[in-house]
């Protein structure tokens, strides 16, 4: 009877456009266990991502209003839903696994969570999660890889994201400190994941995010293309709230591209780098600072395979000689992002053939 409410909540995560696909072993709901208590998952099963008030969730679960409420208000406080101020009363809403519930578990992952995790995305080797279209997330290039002159869109700077916010914040990458707990992962700086919002003082009594300035966070920004992490965030034009700064040895889903083989299309910016062979002296300091194999030095001259390229720009960034710089894709070769997360669920859904009135 437990693991049907599970099961019902996978499908429910599931029926989200990000998705949350099952596994033949059932190590989704093995997962889910460990994140909900039976109470809070029957209530996330019947949930929606347009919040509403605790009354309208409890008579769809066919529970008590006074314990759904009391449930909601625990499950907010776990990261496992959203809330917002409605007209006169709290009303609550679902997140997506990833990226949502999963990330927000950040205070309570240990390494029973960190290995359930694990085991889930072997499994899955991200499935509909990082394999269908529109691509969740999207590689930021990094800035001073791209010439000058060449027209660069707000939306692919990641400096002009940080720059138009009002309140900034910074945690540790859940991706680094999982495969850490694992025994797995890299050396490189954990505490990089940088939030921001459009308003004041969003993170001054985070319990997860360490508030910052605007300069604290640019600085961040910047170590973080230093220690040779890729910069990306969600796949949409607008309405930006995080930036990612990860590698393929921890992050889940550029790991799907280097691990699993996913194509570079789930991550990939408009650019890919090319060369200056006149300048190349081929020293061969990019072959290390790419993660995705794309650069190889036959000849003493370095060659890029654009197929393997995700337009990040952190070879650019080592190139003693500046032979290597960012360019603009072909026309077409990378569809424009959608305008917000609504139009970004929207094409999803459509994509994964799915319809998403009941989770609106």
């Amino acid at each position: 009877m437990t693991e049907d409410i599970y099961r019902q909540l996978a499908q429910r995560l599931d029926a989200i456009p990000n998705g949350f696909p099952a596994t033949e072993s059932g190590a989704e709901l093995r997962l889910l266990a460990k994140i909900f208590t039976p109470e809070e998952a029957a209530l996330a099963s019947v949930m929606r991502l347009s919040r509403e008030p605790a009354a309208d969730i409890a008579a769809r679960a066919g529970v008590d209003a006074d314990t759904a409420y009391r449930t909601l208000k625990q499950m907010v406080r776990k990261g496992q839903i959203r809330i917002k101020k409605g007209k006169g009363q709290l009303a609550f809403g679902l997140r997506p696994f990833v990226v949502g519930i999963y990330e927000e578990q950040l205070p309570r992952l240990d390494a029973e969570l960190a290995t359930l995790f694990e085991q889930y995305l072997q499994e899955t080797q991200g499935g509909s999660i990082v394999r269908d279209a529109p691509a969740i997330h999207r590689v930021i290039p990094v800035g001073e890889a791209i010439p000058f002159d060449l027209e660069i869109f707000p939306y692919e700077r990641a400096t002009e994201l940080l720059e138009n916010a009002k309140s900034w914040g910074v945690r540790d990458c859940i991706c680094r400190v999982q495969q850490k707990l694992v025994g797995k992962g890299c050396d490189r700086p954990i505490e990089n994941c940088l939030v921001f919002a459009p308003v004041e003082g969003a993170f001054d009594h985070s319990q997860v995010d360490r508030a910052l300035t605007k300069e604290e966070a640019l600085r961040i920004l910047h170590e973080a293309e230093e220690a040779g992490l890729v910069h990306s965030t969600g796949n949409y034009c607008d309405q930006h709230y995080y930036i990612c700064n990860c590698c393929t040895c921890c992050c889940g889903v550029l790991r799907s591209v280097a691990e699993f083989g996913v194509s570079t299309t789930a991550v990939r910016s408009d650019f890919h780098a090319v060369v200056d062979a006149g300048m190349c002296t081929g020293c061969e300091d990019c072959i290390e600072r790419c993660q995705f194999g794309a650069l190889s030095v036959p000849d003493d001259i370095c060659l890029v395979d654009y197929s393997r390229c995700v337009g990040c720009g952190l070879c650019a960034t080592v190139c003693p000689t500046d032979a290597l710089y960012l360019e603009r894709r072909p026309e077409g070769e990378v569809p424009v992002p959608p305008a917000d997360i609504t139009e970004w669920m929207v094409q999803r859904a459509q994509e994964r053939g799915i319809s998403i009135s009941d989770v609106l």
